[in-house]
């Protein structure tokens, strides 16, 4: 099986497209993001020929679940269809569990139009008997962002007994955000995948978040995370994600 390897600002991918001849299940999906015995990475990204669109991706998280959606995979697709089809142009359309989404491929990296959030409001979790008061927001996929000061000691507890929590239903991705007077800074446990160095939604869920609850201005919002820097701007009803994609390396599985 061929394929390619891609981050976005350090959320890593394993690209295939359809064609590829071995099977994707859960447990070659496992072995394959295994970062000792396989190719390692966050997620498995499957590029094909699209119903609503000239390509479809799908997302395969490193425990072989399937999300709706995934930012950072976006634009490392966008960033694969590029470089092996040179004429595609800088703008097109990528459908995705979350629908169709407008991308563009430009010398500032890689724009996604990631549609509306839907709001779900402020919600109150319980966790270790401390009550945790959040914002659940969805965009495609469910997140529940947490404003404050988290050290690593509570992100490495809180995040996973938050992400399966019961007071969502199919779970949620985490965000630990800290707002700053230049902008968020941001660390995500995610569903499926655990701590990641970046998560493209839940960037655009967190600006979301800071926008209703006037934690930041109208416009753009600069969100730091610990693999670098995604620009979110726009207004919940229309948001937009700039940010780098880069291929690592190619090869070919035998195993």
């Amino acid at each position: 099986m061929r394929f390619a390897k891609y981050q976005g600002i350090g959320n890593d991918f394993i690209v295939v497209e359809r064609e590829a001849t071995v099977r994707l299940g859960p447990e070659l999906v496992k072995r394959l993001c295994d970062r000792h015995y396989g190719i390692g990475a966050d997620g498995v990204l499957v590029v094909e020929p699209g119903e609503a669109a000239p390509w479809r991706m799908t997302v395969h998280n490193a425990d072989g679940s399937v999300p709706e959606m995934c930012g950072n995979g976006l634009r490392c697709v966008v960033r694969y269809l590029r470089d092996r089809r040179p004429t595609l142009p800088e703008t097109f359309v990528v459908e995705t569990g979350a629908g169709p989404l407008p991308v563009s491929d430009g010398p500032d990296g890689v724009t996604v139009q990631m549609g509306a959030i839907v709001d779900h409001g402020p919600r109150t979790v319980m966790v270790e008997s401390r009550r945790f008061e959040g914002r659940f927001v969805s965009l495609g996929n469910p997140h529940f962002v947490l404003f404050g000061r988290f050290d690593d000691a509570e992100f490495a507890r809180l995040g996973p007994a938050l992400v399966g929590h019961a007071a969502f239903e199919a779970g949620a991705n985490i965000s630990f955000a800290e707002p700053h007077a230049d902008g968020i800074q941001l660390r995500v446990w995610e569903r499926g995948a655990g701590p990641t160095l970046a998560c493209g939604t839940g960037a655009c869920a967190t600006a979301a978040a800071a926008w209703l609850e006037k934690r930041a201005a109208p416009g753009a919002v600069r969100i730091d995370l610990p693999g670098g820097r995604l620009s979110i701007s726009g207004q919940p009803a229309a948001i937009r994600m700039t940010g780098g994609a880069k291929r690592v390396f190619e090869g070919v599985w035998t195993g």
